[in-house]
């Protein structure tokens, strides 16, 4: 391993550039990834990153040392507590860092399959529960508008925890033209007047619509979904955040395949 102690450094300071900068990050083709949970989920799914780096006092620690003899692409770098803090986006740090190559889908395929629709969000929070439901429920397919959050940032892989690799994130969709050529059945989530999600046929071919937090949906873009679902409030709440919204819908189709056999 390369130790390093300066700020100057280039390599410390491209990976400066790329903590710094979505921009950065969307030019060089990279993401972070902050922690050890994160970094050995990649490790497990997708193999080696581009660029590992390590935490001077946690370089000891056992699930750091159990990364280091994986696959790596080049000579790990070890930075003081000081360094490694500028390149953190926790207040806590885990003690390593990647750099890996963005997963990129290489297009929207000829039939997609069950996937969920996002229109708009811009909660990173919200972004990356929704990830990690959908890689639950066993939903491979995500497409974003192109307004949506990138599903790349920092925080959103946080709230990911892991589900970006477990999923096909396609970012920049033009869901209406999506929808209108969907092969299956469209659901859009509605605050209300929707049927109640678990009278949906939500098994099979299906595609989960959701919207903006605060906005919803467009018009345009809900005209375009075969029906509209709702979650019936009885304690007279107005509405659920949509990352919860997503879960409910996501697991209730679950249990209708189940039923189904």
């Amino acid at each position: 391993m390369r130790h390093i102690t300066s700020a100057d450094n280039p390599r410390f300071r491209a990976l400066l550039k790329l903590h710094e900068s979505s921009r950065e990050r969307r030019k060089a083709g990279l993401s972070l990834l902050d922690g050890v949970h994160l970094v050995s989920t990649y490790v497990e799914r997708v193999g080696a990153p581009e660029d590992l780096v390590i935490n001077a006092s946690h370089a000891e620690e056992p699930e750091v040392a159990t990364i280091l003899r994986g696959p790596l692409a080049g000579e790990p770098i070890v930075l003081s507590d000081a360094l490694f803090r500028q390149l953190s986006s926790v207040s806590t740090p885990t003690g390593v860092i990647a750099a890996v190559r963005t997963p990129r889908p290489q297009g929207i395929p000829g039939s997609p399959g069950p996937c969920v629709l996002l229109e708009d969000l811009q909660d990173p929070g919200n972004l990356g529960s929704i990830l990690r439901s959908a890689a639950a429920a066993g939903v491979e397919e995500i497409y974003l508008s192109r307004k949506c959050v990138q599903a790349w940032s920092p925080r959103v892989l946080r709230a990911g925890m892991g589900a970006h690799f477990s999923v096909r994130i396609y970012e920049d969709v033009d869901l209406e033209a999506f929808t209108a050529a969907y092969r299956g059945r469209v659901f859009a989530a509605a605050a209300d007047g929707g049927t109640p999600y678990y009278e949906a046929d939500l098994a099979g071919r299906t595609a989960l619509l959701f919207g903006n937090e605060g906005a919803g949906l467009t018009r345009e873009l809900r005209d375009r979904a075969h029906a509209a679902i709702s979650i019936p409030m009885p304690g007279g709440v107005e509405s659920l955040n949509v990352a919860a919204a997503a879960a409910v819908c996501l697991f209730e189709r679950v249990r209708q395949m189940a039923q189904k056999g």
